[in-house]
């Protein structure tokens, strides 16, 4: 019998294989370090899907090299900034209902005026972060 999560605590890995795979509780940044252990074999080619709320701008700036991040602004707005490579830097504001991608080396961080809730599909393998 299926049983039903809650995506806000229990991110779901898409791996190799087309399969779906429940995680344990969200508990923070150093979740993520033991969500590589689980599923760093998967590659470039593993997805993790999550979803969060903020109620303020992000305190850092992420980048995915090894492959594309969707973002799915489900709830609120929200305002992605995105620096490629070259150095060039641009904004694009999510409303509930609308997504923007993260391409493969593009650093990218948020604003949020109010709140906003966003789901996340992200090929994780080798993310970085640096302070904003």
């Amino acid at each position: 019998m299926a049983k039903t999560h809650k995506l806000r605590d229990e991110f779901i890995h898409l791996g190799l294989g087309a399969t779906a795979v429940p995680q344990s509780p969200f508990a923070g940044m150093e979740w993520y370090e033991a969500y590589g252990e689980r599923h760093g074999a998967d590659g470039a080619e593993g997805r993790l899907v999550s979803m969060h709320r903020f109620t303020e701008d992000w305190d850092s700036w992420e980048v995915h090299p090894a492959g594309s991040e969707v973002v799915i602004c489900i709830e609120g707005a929200m305002v992605l900034t995105q620096e490629w490579p070259d150095g060039r830097t641009g904004q694009v504001t999510l409303a509930a209902g609308e997504y923007a991608i993260n391409e493969p080396g593009v650093w990218h961080t948020a604003d949020v005026a109010e709140s906003a809730t966003a789901i996340f599909i992200t090929s994780g393998l080798g993310t970085e972060h640096r302070p904003r």
